[in-house]
């Protein structure tokens, strides 16, 4: 079951001299009797040694460099054994920022394990001797179904506060019990998250959209206290009023509208990331709507939603759409027949499609019949669907065959990541994971000590 590129790339290291080992989600994957959906190599060589071996690959990532490996429909990543961060060798300071900025020290297979995060991610397959080879128990932990973080959780996640978001994903991807040390620091230093890369947040939280677990893995955020800073202007009330917010997210209002969003999605609809973006705050711009004086419609958004896209660090064109769902939704109420031009019009505007899904599922949601007759209305009327432009993931558009009310699943929109959600492999899907996808030389690191 292992990806036989992978096996060359470790084949051709062995050659040259270096160590290599397959090593993280692949190899946890397959103790866990799942079908890996990528595999990483570790080795000793470094990118520059790894780029003198290899002609189709390059070197990418800021905070710790690695080497993608290339090949036709898929890329192979590839690091460098690392060291331990000098400070894991000192006593820990309360209030000391551990908070890892750059990371280009190489070190030995035995440190580089035990400063990646979690146990069950630091495990090494060799494929010369078919073994595993694990210095921090995490086959132990496998066979035991626990999600427990390497070391003093304390300071790893100091070292890297993405981790907290990544342990309740994984622990709800996986089937997976958080220990409960891990889970302890997670409340504990959940504060952390506010000094994480925004960038990193967001494909985190595009990831989560993709699993079709999304309304189980928020809650699973709800019950650890990470919404007290992810997302927390959504739901700062519903904390305050509701002692068991955590255990009682799935019957709150985001968090039944997650669930439809979820149910979609194996149905094979269509959702782009700003569709649960706005699920998210459908909320907060009901409320701000409400305050609007003089019919600044948009003004009002804007000025309810700016500081939390600052916050974010949502992309320009990503609150401009947004933006235009919101102040959209009240148009979805209007289904005269005798406007069926204006209605047109409205059709063709690039951001229908996304207003369209959050219209309909805060209806089904609010179980507002007048509402649900008004989605049914334009649902059915539907003819052909507009392009869509790049959104978070990239990729493209599609059209709606002719009288279809379902959308034109062709190859480009299933493969290309474009705001849409779409896997192929429906297995792949139950497993709540998605196809990994080539990414820019010149995007963030994707931290390879974490394994998706």
């Amino acid at each position: 079951m292992i990806d036989e590129d992978a096996v060359k790339i470790i084949h051709r290291l062995h050659k040259f001299g270096y160590k290599a080992y397959i090593v993280g989600g692949g190899v946890r994957d397959l103790l866990l009797g799942r079908k890996p959906k990528d595999f990483d190599v570790v080795t000793n060589a470094t990118p520059n040694q790894i780029k003198k071996i290899f002609n189709n690959c390059r070197i990418i990532g800021r905070r710790f460099k690695i080497v993608h490996i290339l090949f036709k429909g898929k890329v192979i990543e590839v690091s460098t054994f690392r060291s331990l961060p000098e400070h894991r060798f000192e006593k820990p300071v309360e209030d000391q920022d551990y908070l890892i900025k750059r990371d280009n020290k190489f070190g030995t297979p035995q440190e580089d394990a035990a400063r990646r995060d979690f146990t069950i991610n630091a495990l090494y397959y060799d494929i010369r001797n078919d073994s595993i080879v694990d210095y921090v128990g995490g086959y132990e932990d496998i066979q035991s179904r626990q999600l427990r973080v390497i070391g003093n959780p304390d300071i790893s996640f100091r070292e890297d506060p993405v981790r907290m978001l990544r342990a309740v994903k994984f622990a709800v991807l996986l089937g997976l019990k958080i220990d409960r040390g891990t889970s302890k620091s997670i409340k504990k230093n959940v504060h952390e998250l506010e000094k994480a890369s925004s960038s990193r947040m967001l494909e985190e939280y595009n990831k989560i959209f993709r699993t079709w677990r999304t309304s189980l893995i928020f809650q699973g955020m709800a019950q650890n206290s990470l919404l007290e800073v992810l997302f927390k202007e959504a739901f700062e009330k519903e904390r305050r009023k509701n002692p068991d917010f955590g255990d009682k997210f799935l019957e709150t209002r985001v968090g039944k509208r997650l669930v439809i969003a979820d149910k979609l999605l194996s149905e094979r609809e269509e959702l782009t990331p700003q569709i649960f973006y706005a699920l998210l705050f459908s909320d907060l711009s009901e409320e701000s709507l409400t305050k609007k004086s003089g019919g600044h419609l948009v003004a009002s958004l804007k000025q309810a939603l700016e500081p939390i896209f600052q916050r974010l660090g949502t992309p320009k064109k990503d609150k401009e759409r947004l933006i235009k769902v919101f102040a959209s939704q009240e148009r979805f109420t209007h289904t005269e027949d005798d406007k069926a031009s204006q209605n047109n019009f409205f059709r063709k505007k690039d951001f229908f499609y996304d207003a369209f899904y959050v219209f309909k599922i805060n209806a089904i949601a609010d179980n507002n019949d007048q509402a649900l007759q008004s989605a049914f209305f334009w649902e059915i009327s539907l003819r052909k669907r507009p392009v869509l432009p790049n959104s978070i993931g990239g990729g493209g558009g599609g059209a709606r065959k002719e009288g279809s009310g379902r959308p034109n699943r062709n190859r480009k929109e299933r493969e290309g990541g474009g705001g849409r959600f779409k896997d192929r492999n429906r297995k792949g899907r139950q497993n709540g994971e998605g196809s990994k996808q080539q990414p820019e030389a010149s995007s963030e690191d994707s931290d390879s000590n974490d394994s998706d």
